[in-house]
């Protein structure tokens, strides 16, 4: 062993060297970064370091120095891939820098001392998520997250490749100090001051993941604290190490009895039974060697017949801190092999590993940084990385890497890993306000391909500006300088000019999308490059100064006393002649009709039924109400806000082009003087405070719904009346059983639930039921409650709807959700607190209703088609139901006792795949409820979820048996045809049988086919679905284009 310490080799001050807090080694080996207490960080040719006594070594020392911080750095560490390189200090950021291959704009700064720059490392980001000091950083070790701490107590998660913030974890009480990461990438750790160190299981994120994906990963596996109880606060951090073969952990800072120790934690059972012991004072860094030794050199005697080595293994770990002593320790020995003592004047900060393993950096807070290289031999024999990737293949590490099977495979990997590019670059771009990838806005239920119309312009094609011949000529002028020389005089292209377009980013005024119905309201949003019609009549004057007319004056009435007797009689109802509105005197009819705030009365309650006295059901009946409304399109009526809404609670905006329904029931008293001759129930269907139609039914009404396509009223006595749009009676009322109880509309479909609990469903259009009544005694769980040792609270029903397939889609107090199948006549479980607790892929940051409304538009548009777009996937009925669930079990506490159960089947052993089992059923069960919902794009998502979990997990059974149903053999419909049908039946039943849930069956194969390319594991399995689909064949013609080029 020897010392290499160069002169140079510092963070030089005016006085003295700056105190060096962090060192790293490239992956390659071939660089040295340091960070220090001036704000740079320096990076260093390790070539140089070990040549430094050469004379004749001419090449660079100082590769670069990098300063983007305002305060002292106290991490550095590169990434995995060898592609980024990170920072992290006292000013509560962290910087994430990247090696440009073009030449450094300048190689030194005017005025300093600093050698020129030979590298040109960039800042690429700069992450804002501490409140505090950012203390220690770490990479996983496939470089696909970057997990920075700091003295804000928090542990901040970023993806390794958008470096969006994926979740921020704050589970430690006090400040975190130090982070490491298993090789096995399966875990990582980190260590606080409140005398913990945590550890969190993670999987790797994929390039395009978002917070929203990762809600539950990054979970808290287990913290101990037992070799830190009584451990010092004065140490500056407490940097462990995982060891290189995955089964040890190396904790800085412990303690035994009264002296300082390093903590030897064992993977799994999570115990400290090792101590290393002999530090005069605390240990403030620990590192692992990246290599694994032999303490003989390997031979051929010591390989078994598969060439697999015989000899055991072990490992090397150094350890340093306040004592200024570096100690090397292996597993072979109880003592360290080496000890060097007063190897700096200060603490020492850091301690980093050169990749072959036999060389350590070492910084220290008196500003000096030095290697210590070992002779080979001293730490042992190193052992190939295969020995390594051997014990880690058994925590799982690596067994998905796979051999590629032959070209076909690799232009299919490469396909697949193309598509995540493109996708994380296009969300990274919109982040960025890139508004040359700005892709077409999607609307829920339409494609997105109209362009929305300003001030009723039709659409015009985006074409280049016309060539301006000018700019020829101008190209072409010649000038004489004084001395009479030609030259051509320099053209200035400006966007003033008009012959180019300026590069900078161009304001646009959009204008609201325009609907098809006919709106009087004014242009909230211009587009000024139009012109405008918008003026009142009398133009740009009358806007300014206006033209309202005054009330007609009258000779002798100075103080306006018959205009106000006037209005006073047109607001009590009486007759006006005129009304002095805001466009002058108009007459009573023009004018818009105030609508009294007269809030709801209950009357009564209903009538009830005697079947409900024996009854297996009994839900509660509405009480009868004074007043009623309900608009067409579902929002809130206008100045109404005392007024309830009806059955449905699609409460939106208030519209005021909206058709209102209001039903008045009968409050005064009889006219004939007895109690049972009431009043009829008046129906008034109104627009603007006009009076489109009226009815009148002998019954009080308890429910109303509508749409577009009719209006429908449900009354005490258990009968339907149903009205179109105009008014008119399609049907004879239809009667239930008991009191209507819940009723709601979507498209053609109509859903009544009486109280006994028979849910109705039928189709106006083709005035047909898809199936007879079905009772709610399942759902309720009238079984499972009955035969309990004591009485418990059946749940109640929060609400039902339909879908636009006529599919009846409940919600539950207890957190579950169903959906009623009509062709396997059986209620189907949808959701449920069981997938809450258990699955990766619950999302339990969407419980609030209000995330469906992104924009008011097209909440209503998704509320009204059930269409749901991959940009706003939380508007479908599947999440609605989780939401439920979400709202009524975790939110409430309701599932305590069941997570502490998950929690503790998630470490027991036999249970080692529960987690993952629980979350691959848990995609198995949306898939099964989108098919059964007829949900379009939910089915889509959902499925290529599912496809990258399989392939993530490399079940190959399931991943053969999904491709061979989306060919046909398992999800295709069965048709139940005669060989008499005619040929148009027969195509019908082929076209059919080509769609699953509405999507060809080739593009969903094809997805699923890109979306498993990746993984070598399973290429047997795909590439010959990929040379059947032709997605081999497109990457060897691309290919073949451009090698002709």
């Amino acid at each position: 062993m020897h010392l290499v310490k160069p002169l140079w080799l510092t963070h030089p001050g005016e006085l003295k060297d700056f105190e060096v807090y962090s060192c790293h080694v490239s992956p390659d080996g071939s660089r040295l970064v340091t960070a220090a207490g001036d704000g740079h960080v320096r990076i260093w040719s390790t070539d140089s370091i070990f040549n430094s006594m050469d004379p004749d070594y001419s090449k660079p020392k100082q590769l670069a120095a990098v300063s983007h911080h305002s305060g002292t750095i106290h991490t550095v560490r590169f990434s995995g891939n060898n592609k980024y390189l990170a920072s992290g200090a006292d000013d509560k950021i962290v910087c994430v820098y990247v090696l440009d291959p073009n030449p450094p704009t300048h190689t030194s700064t005017f005025g300093s001392n600093e050698p020129p720059t030979v590298e040109n490392w960039r800042v690429m980001r700069r992450l804002i998520g501490h409140d505090n000091d950012v203390q220690d950083l770490g990479w996983s070790y496939d470089s696909s997250i970057l997990v920075s701490v700091g003295l804000d107590s928090k542990v901040v998660v970023w993806s390794g490749h958008t470096f969006e913030k994926l979740k921020t974890l704050s589970n430690h009480q006090s400040h975190v100090k130090g982070i490491s990461f298993d090789p096995a990438n399966k875990y990582f750790a980190t260590a606080s001051d409140d005398r913990t160190i945590k550890v969190f299981r993670f999987t790797s994120p994929p390039p395009n993941a978002t917070a929203q994906d990762q809600v539950n990963n990054f979970m808290l596996e287990h913290t101990i604290s037992g070799p830190f109880i009584a451990s010092p606060l004065t140490t500056y951090f407490r940097r462990l190490s995982w060891s290189p073969d995955g089964n040890h952990i190396a904790a800085s800072n412990a303690v035994n009895g009264p002296v300082s120790s390093v903590a030897i934690i064992a993977r799994g059972s999570w115990d400290s039974d090792i101590n290393l012991i002999g530090h005069e004072g605390p240990v403030e860094v620990c590192a692992f060697s990246p290599r694994m030794f032999y303490r003989e050199p390997l031979s051929q005697e010591h390989l078994d017949s598969n060439g697999n080595p015989t000899l055991p293994s072990v490992t090397v770990v150094a350890c340093a801190g306040q004592d200024k002593t570096l100690s090397i320790w292996n597993t072979s020995f109880a003592r360290p092999f080496t000890v060097t003592q007063e190897l700096a004047m200060k603490s020492i900060s850091d301690l980093a590993w050169h990749p072959n393993g036999e060389t350590l950096f070492v910084t220290s807070l008196d500003g000096s940084i030095m290697a210590v290289v070992f002779e080979r031999g001293e730490l042992g024999y190193p052992a190939s990385m295969e020995e390594n990737d051997r014990s880690l293949s058994k925590f799982g590490a690596g067994r998905r890497a796979g051999v590629v099977e032959g070209t076909d495979a690799l232009l299919l990997e490469e396909s697949s890993k193309a598509g995540e590019l493109k996708g994380v670059q296009g969300r990274m771009g919109a982040l960025m306000g890139d508004s040359s990838t700005q892709a077409p806005t999607i609307t829920n239920g339409t494609n997105g391909s109209t362009p929305a119309l300003t001030n009723g312009s039709a659409p015009a094609a985006a074409t280049e500006p016309p060539k301006d011949n000018r700019v020829d000529k101008l190209k072409q002028r010649v000038t004489v300088t004084k001395d009479g020389k030609k030259r051509i005089a320099p053209m200035l292209v400006s966007s003033s000019s008009g012959l180019a377009e300026s590069s900078l980013p161009q304001t646009q005024m959009i204008s609201a999308t325009t609907s098809g119905a006919r709106s009087d309201n004014p242009h909230n949003i211009l587009d000024l490059s139009k012109p405008f019609d918008g003026f009142p009549k009398g133009g740009l004057a009358s806007l300014l100064i206006g033209n309202k007319r005054k009330f007609a004056d009258i000779e002798g009435d100075e103080d306006r006393q018959v205009e106000r007797r006037l209005a006073g009689a047109a607001k009590n109802g009486g007759a006006a002649i005129v009304l002095n509105s805001a466009e002058g005197l108009v007459p009573p009819a023009a004018a818009s009709r105030t609508i009294d705030n007269e809030p709801p009365k209950y009357l009564r309650p209903a009538i009830l039924s005697p079947a409900l006295s024996v009854s297996q059901v009994r839900l509660a009946v509405p009480k009868v109400r004074s007043v009623i409304v309900r608009t067409m399109d579902g929002s809130e009526p206008p100045h109404a806000n005392g007024i309830d809404a009806t059955t449905g609670g699609r409460s939106e905006a208030a519209n005021e082009d909206a058709v209102i329904m209001e039903a008045r029931n009968a409050s005064g008293p009889s006219r004939t003087q007895r109690p049972q001759d009431n009043d009829p129930t008046r129906i008034n269907c109104t627009k603007r405070g006009q009076s489109l139609w009226q009815d009148y039914l002998p019954k009080a009404v308890l429910l109303v719904t509508g749409n577009t396509n009719f209006w429908a009223a449900a009354c005490e006595d258990g009968s339907v009346y149903i009205w179109t749009p105009a008014g008119r009676r399609i049907l004879n009322p239809l009667i239930l059983e008991a009191q209507p109880v819940i009723m709601d509309c979507r498209g053609w479909w109509l859903l009544c639930i009486s109280a006994v609990g028979m849910c109705h469903v039928w189709n106006l259009k083709t005035m047909a039921s898809p199936h007879p009544p079905v009772s709610l005694a399942p759902v309720l769980d009238i079984a499972s409650h009955a035969q309990g040792p004591h009485l418990t609270r059946s749940p109640g029903i929060i609400f039902a709807r339909l879908n636009t397939e006529g599919r009846i889609v409940l919600a539950m107090s207890n957190g579950d959700g169903y959906t009623y199948s009509p062709t396997m006549y059986t209620w189907q479980r949808i959701s449920e607190p069981w997938w809450a607790v258990g699955s990766q892929y619950w999302n339990t940051t969407d419980s609030s209703v209000g995330n469906l409304k992104s924009s008011s538009d097209q909440a209503k548009t998704t509320e009204q088609n059930d269409a749901v777009s991959p940009e706003n996937i939380s508007a479908g009925i599947i999440p609605l139901l989780e939401r439920n669930t979400t709202n009524h079990t975790l939110v409430q506490g309701r599932a305590y006792y069941l997570q502490r159960l998950i929690k503790a089947l998630i470490s027991a052993e036999g249970f080692e795949g529960f987690e993952a089992n629980v979350s691959v059923a848990h995609l198995e069960n949306r898939v099964a409820a989108a098919v059964a919902l007829g949900a379009r794009e939910e089915f889509r998502i959902y499925l290529f979820m599912y496809a990258k979990r399989l392939g993530a997990e490399g079940l190959k059974g399931k991943v053969e048996e999904l491709l061979r149903s989306l060919l046909g053999d398992f999800l295709s419909e069965e048709h139940d045809g005669d060989e008499e049908n005619g040929a148009d039946e027969k195509e019908k039943e082929k076209e059919t049988e080509e769609l699953v849930c509405g999507w060809k069956r080739e593009e969903l194969l094809r997805e699923v086919v890109l979306i498993l390319g990746k993984h070598r594991d399973l290429q047997r399995i795909t590439v010959p679905y990929a040379r059947l689909l032709g997605i081999v064949n497109e990457r060897q013609e691309e290919q073949r284009m451009i090698t002709d080029m």
